[in-house]
């Protein structure tokens, strides 16, 4: 049974599973969900907790005895297990599968770890777990879904704000749970009526936000120019090589060429044989009325002298150019700005 993070609560207090599986790459809402799981395995007798990490060196004997010794003090145990890689392998899968088999009532499993693909959803250890348990997907939240978290967060702790400060964390937090959740604590701590005014937000917290360069991509094809150029500063100060951006932004052009192709030669486009899913063919749409041939041309011009300086290292403020770049995407003008 799957459950988002924002209904897992809710779950959890209609009776505890005898598996869970919490996988994702926002570790927040996984730090959050296996400490509501322990609070309520304690609650209900689960007092011998044990942690294991089955890394390349991790014998699987090991949660076998796990799971069939108690101590004298115990009756019921609750077991965390880190699966870094998603992938037990051979050997993990075969005794995942007995154990979710054998449903001990007294054993409670948590299996965590990074995001994971569908190669492992429909694995059959994977599934023999999820049929006897619950699965936790933990995903980056952007938008919408980002300011209703936030808000509920803020509700939890007393702290009743405007949108507009609701709007202000979400844009100083984006990508980073974590941090939000501190500087919900220092709300909190520095406002405790629970009504601090937007100008005060502003002054108490610090902008924490984290991108990755795919986030910065669809942002592009959104023609969002303020956030893009946000986002470049971010992800330079995060230390980003110029060289992995100069990659998307090349390959993005490559896919968006190839989509206008298919539209000026009168054909439907395929977006399975560009591997762009339905959730994304809106952005793409946009971005191709907005960008013409011409525009096209301009870019593949910059793109190519951009990567070639690169590769020569010619290029004193790589960062600088990247946004220009990026602007031309929107596609903004840059007449008055010297490429290179």
């Amino acid at each position: 049974m799957q459950v988002y993070p924002n209904r897992f609560n809710a779950t959890l207090k209609k009776g505890l599973q005898p598996f869970y599986l919490i996988f994702g790459d926002e570790p927040q809402q996984k730090l959050t969900a296996i400490n509501q799981i322990r609070e309520v395995a304690t609650e209900q007798g689960f007092d011998e907790r044990q942690t294991l990490v089955a890394d390349a060196q991790f014998d699987w004997s090991t949660l076998l005895e796990a799971t069939q010794t108690l101590s004298l003090f115990s009756s019921r145990q609750y077991i965390e297990l880190e699966l870094p890689t998603g992938k037990p392998g051979t050997q993990g899968s075969k005794i995942l599968t007995e154990l979710s088999a054998q449903n001990n009532p007294d054993i409670l499993l948590v299996i965590h770890g990074a995001k994971i693909g569908k190669d492992v959803q429909n694995s059959k250890w994977f599934k023999a777990i999820d049929k006897h348990g619950t699965y936790v997907p933990c995903y980056p939240l952007e938008g919408n879904a980002l300011q209703q978290w936030l808000m509920e967060q803020m509700r939890t702790q007393g702290l009743q704000v405007t949108p507009d400060v609701t709007r202000l964390l979400a844009e100083y937090c984006e990508g980073n749970l974590l941090a939000a959740s501190q500087e919900i604590e220092k709300l909190c701590l520095l406002y405790p009526n629970g009504n601090p005014t937007l100008e005060e937000v502003e002054q108490a917290v610090v902008d924490q936000s984290r991108y990755n360069v795919f986030q910065l991509i669809d942002v592009l094809l959104a023609g969002d120019s303020q956030k893009s150029v946000k986002m470049l500063y971010r992800l330079e100060s995060e230390g980003v090589e110029p060289n992995i951006i100069m990659w998307a932004l090349t390959r993005e052009w490559q896919t968006l060429r190839a989509l206008q192709a298919s539209k000026q030669a009168g054909q439907a486009i395929n977006w399975n044989q560009h591997r762009i899913w339905k959730n994304r063919q809106g952005m793409y749409l946009s971005a191709l009325q907005r960008l013409s041939p011409i525009h096209m041309q301009q870019l593949q011009h910059k793109l190519n002298i951009m990567d070639s300086a690169l590769k020569q290292s010619q290029v004193e403020r790589p960062y600088v150019e990247l946004c220009h770049l990026c602007l031309l995407f929107i596609p903004m003008s840059l007449e008055n700005f010297a490429l290179i």
